[in-house]
């Protein structure tokens, strides 16, 4: 029987970004499936940010118990995310602050469980987004989740480094950093990254197994990740003074190159 359709929430068109839309459905009673689709590769722009955050407050909105679990996934089987646009980024004032960490926070902190269904390619911000889920299933043996910055020289940023260092194991998180592993469905698993690697019906099956649809119904369940993750909370959340920017992060290297610049002209070195 075909999922029953709830909800469209169209992803507007941004700069070179064609737009989409996230589609909600109910392939299972109280799992709502948002596949979301913004060619080519789903982009973290600021109209994306925005239409998934409209799409969770729809389904929190829909009954005033907390019951059920959100999927996502992407209806673009190359790509779950391909991250950021580091230039929209840069360019864009307060994106991370305005846009991308309140898409993480709300995901975080969300009032019922949630499930991102990687069916491809999850690369820097599109890690981050997985890893800002409950729980993460590998669509098979399609794609690599990836934090691949270090291959085109951008830094992360603490709440984008925060919940690598939240989660993860020590040794997976430098790995994941320090190496930029691209991770495949088995590594990932056994790695902890994952929790599954069977698809649409292992998501669903994790949901059925742990009774997941009703963790949500006595109204802590929000409250209790708040409270787990408080330091990665605090950090998506920081406002003025503390909140670090890329131009941040590059102005510290930049000092720090021209120090050791001058220490060894003093010292002829």
């Amino acid at each position: 029987m075909a999922a029953k359709s709830l909800f469209t929430v169209s992803i507007p068109p941004l700069k070179d970004h064609v737009g989409g839309e996230i589609v909600c459905t109910e392939p299972a009673p109280e799992v709502y499936l948002l596949t979301f689709s913004s060619a080519p590769d789903n982009r973290l722009t600021p109209a994306f940010c925005a239409a998934m955050i409209k799409a969770l407050d729809l389904i929190e909105l829909r009954k005033p118990a907390t019951t059920g679990v959100v999927i996502t996934t992407s209806a673009i089987q190359k790509f779950y995310s391909n991250g950021l646009d580091l230039d929209l980024a840069i360019r864009t004032p307060g994106f991370t602050e305005d846009a991308l960490y309140p898409l993480f926070h709300r995901f975080l902190t969300f009032p019922m469980p949630t499930v991102a269904l990687v069916n491809g390619h999850a690369f820097a911000g599109g890690f981050m987004l997985a890893m800002h889920h409950d729980y993460r299933v590998f669509a098979g043996d399609r794609g690599y989740m990836c934090i691949n910055e270090l291959e085109f020289g951008a830094p992360l940023l603490p709440p984008m480094s925060g919940i690598f260092r939240t989660k993860l194991r020590a040794d997976v998180y430098r790995t994941t950093v320090l190496e930029a592993r691209r991770w495949d469905a088995q590594a990932a698993l056994a790695a902890g990254i994952i929790d599954r690697a069977d698809g649409l019906e292992g998501a669903l099956a994790l949901v059925r197994d742990g009774k997941l649809t009703t963790k949500g119904k006595t109204g802590v369940y929000g409250l209790l990740k708040e409270e787990m993750y408080r330091e990665q909370v605090a950090l998506l959340t920081a406002t003025g003074k503390d909140v670090v920017k890329f131009s941040d992060a590059m102005d510290r290297e930049k000092k720090r190159k021209a120090g050791l610049k001058k220490r060894g002209a003093e010292s002829k070195l």
